[in-house]
């Protein structure tokens, strides 16, 4: 009698054959870690030049944090700073997502993570840097200038109508107002508070250093960091990932999707370091001042 083959170990084969022919990222047992990047200075720079704010990444944080099959999110960041209220409403959202989807927050520290960007930084379960990364300045700065005597050197009449007693305050084109002053450094003081308790929540037992120390403005490079608790450990992201999730771990970048029409005419979407177009030859000069205020900046970090 003719024996027929067995043919019970066929199914599984087939599934085999029909999951390779499937995007590696659905395949049932994939590790994958989208990937956001964050960079730039946080807030509308000027109106031509638009920095990091909520509304430019929250969607693009969204889709990260609903990639399926997702271990976990990471976050490379390289910012000096900007707007506190910007960059504490990034790093809730960013804390609200993680809640959501119970899915841990690695972030990555590129050149610079300091002031607004390390506040960002601290809605990382876990923070990574290089030994050469930039990470700290938890303080709050502001400044002007004082024109007063300059315009009265070439002739200029200063004309300010106001209501309200302290509405021209700080003006540049006035002298300087020691009551302005104090009262500007009372809202300073309160910002950092803010700062202070956000970093104190997010890091908790893990700071080493005396608040004298942290909390002044100063900032530390990469292996200072580790020891002060500012950062978790020295270590990239492809490194980090695989040792973590393995070798075959994906890590889609997550990037700021542009409209149609935008495409089309080959624009891509206002956000971080991006220029929108201008408008005539008027917004030049804001860009330049843009420019030379973002440049300096950056070159506070040595960058």
């Amino acid at each position: 009698m003719n024996e027929q083959p067995d043919d019970r170990g066929g199914w599984p084969r087939l599934v085999d054959r029909l999951m390779n022919l499937l995007p590696a990222r659905l395949r049932p047992g994939t590790a994958i870690v989208p990937v956001v990047r964050l960079s730039g200075l946080i807030g509308s720079v000027t109106p031509l030049r638009q920095g990091m704010t909520l509304a430019g990444l929250a969607r693009t944080l969204e889709r990260a944090f609903a990639i399926k099959n997702a271990r976990a999110v990471a976050l490379l960041i390289n910012s000096p700073g900007g707007s506190p209220v910007q960059s504490r409403q990034i790093y809730l959202r960013i804390r609200q997502l993680a809640a959501e989807k119970k899915l841990p927050v690695l972030v990555f520290v590129e050149d610079v993570a300091a002031s607004g960007g390390y506040m960002i930084a601290c809605a990382g379960d876990e923070i990574f840097c290089d030994p050469s990364s930039i990470l700290g300045s938890i303080g709050v700065v502001g400044g002007t200038f004082g024109l007063q005597e300059l315009i009265r050197k070439v002739g200029i009449e200063r004309r300010l109508y106001t209501a309200g007693e302290h509405k021209a305050m700080l003006d540049p084109f006035l002298p300087e107002n020691p009551d302005d002053v104090a009262r500007l450094k009372a809202i300073q003081r309160e910002i950092h508070a803010i700062f202070i308790a956000l970093v104190k929540q997010s890091r908790g037992a893990r700071l080493k250093g005396a608040d004298d120390v942290l909390f002044t403005g100063e900032y530390w490079a990469g292996d200072t960091s580790v020891s002060l608790g500012l950062a978790d450990a020295i270590g990239d992201l492809r490194a980090t990932l695989r040792s973590r999730y393995g070798e075959k771990v994906l890590t889609p970048v997550i990037a700021p999707s542009a409209g149609l029409l935008s495409g089309l005419l080959g624009r891509k979407s206002g956000g971080a370091g991006t220029l929108a177009p201008l408008d005539g030859i008027g917004g030049l000069p804001d860009e330049v001042i843009s420019a030379l205020e973002s440049r300096a900046i950056w070159a506070k970090f040595g960058f």
